[in-house]
């Protein structure tokens, strides 16, 4: 694979100076083109299993699988599973990480949410979700809140990136991943020509947590507060209706997928969330603290983007 200059550049921001195998031969500069590569044409490639032909500049590096066709036959596939799947991308199936189903009413009661508040809360747009968040009470964490967590991109956004709990920053500033994690994340999603900032849905990105208050003291977040603050995460995915969603984080995934399951166990698979597909990464903050694992972040970064190819 052959990265251009500006790409290259990220990776350093983000500590990430060698990128290729053990082996492999560094690779040689390329000039940056001035006109943005064919991504329709390189997609049709993808869509049809064909591994493209790497190209200088391109805005979405690729990376071949290395399990190659479906883990295992998706029991009700839509159409970016099936998409996905004529891409020669690995999916998650009941053999894997469960894939999370369409909560009820009696599932959300279960776990301690009011079944009227949770199909209230499925039937609000995106200024009535706002304020429900705002004025959320459900459970103790809006007693030392300074403000909510809601939420930051374009509301059509193709690609969703679920977080986990809000910080210190993020409870000052009311707006999720910023301070260290948050400029760690913002280099990986330029690397693949996302942002956060205003763009076209393609290339911006919808950003959200499972918690929308934060915890004390950044502690764990507790199993009461997730199933409250589950619904307002349901509803954000379903205005949003992403192409893909890049889970970050452990209380993330277990909370999307349904499942005790680490990371490292979930990751390298396309899994799926109400038939959109989800891809396992690590927490930026955890990749702070432990850099060896950038690596392995980057490689499920360039899943996500082939994964998004494919359904798109």
């Amino acid at each position: 694979m052959r990265w251009t200059d500006r790409q290259r550049r990220i990776l350093e921001l983000m500590g990430l100076r060698l990128w290729q195998r053990p082996g492999a031969a560094a690779p040689a500069p390329q000039p940056q083109p001035a006109a943005r590569p064919d991504r329709a044409a390189a997609t049709a490639r993808v869509s049809a299993g064909a591994e493209p032909a790497p190209q200088a500049g391109a805005a979405l590096p690729r990376l071949r699988p290395t399990t190659p066709g479906a883990a295992g036959a998706p029991g009700a596939p839509g159409a970016p599973a099936r998409a996905a799947a004529g891409a020669g991308l690995p999916i998650a199936d009941a053999a894997g990480a469960t894939p999370s189903p369409v909560p009820t009413a009696a599932a959300a009661h279960a776990g301690g949410v009011d079944p009227e508040r949770a199909r209230t809360i499925a039937a609000l747009d995106w200024p009535q979700l706002r304020d429900a968040v705002a004025a959320c009470t459900a459970c103790s964490l809006h007693q030392t809140r300074r403000q909510t967590v809601f939420g930051v991109g374009h509301p059509r956004a193709r690609w969703m990136i679920v977080g986990e709990a809000p910080g210190e920053q993020e409870d000052l500033r009311g707006e999720p991943f910023v301070g260290a994690a948050g400029q760690l994340l913002d280099a990986m999603l330029h690397a693949l020509d996302l942002t956060r900032a205003d763009a076209p849905p393609e290339r911006q990105v919808y950003i959200a947590n499972t918690l929308k208050c934060r915890p004390p003291r950044n502690r764990n977040p507790e199993p009461g507060e997730l199933a409250q603050c589950e619904p307002f995460l349901m509803r954000q995915i379903a205005l949003v209706q992403p192409r893909l969603i890049l889970a970050m984080g452990r209380f993330a995934v277990q909370a999307l997928l349904r499942t005790e399951l680490p990371i490292g166990k979930l990751r390298g698979r396309v899994h799926r969330y109400q038939g959109v597909p989800l891809v396992v990464t690590y927490h930026p903050a955890y990749l702070l603290r432990n850099p060896a694992d950038k690596a392995r972040a980057w490689d499920d970064l360039l899943l996500a983007a082939q994964t998004a190819d494919a359904a798109g």
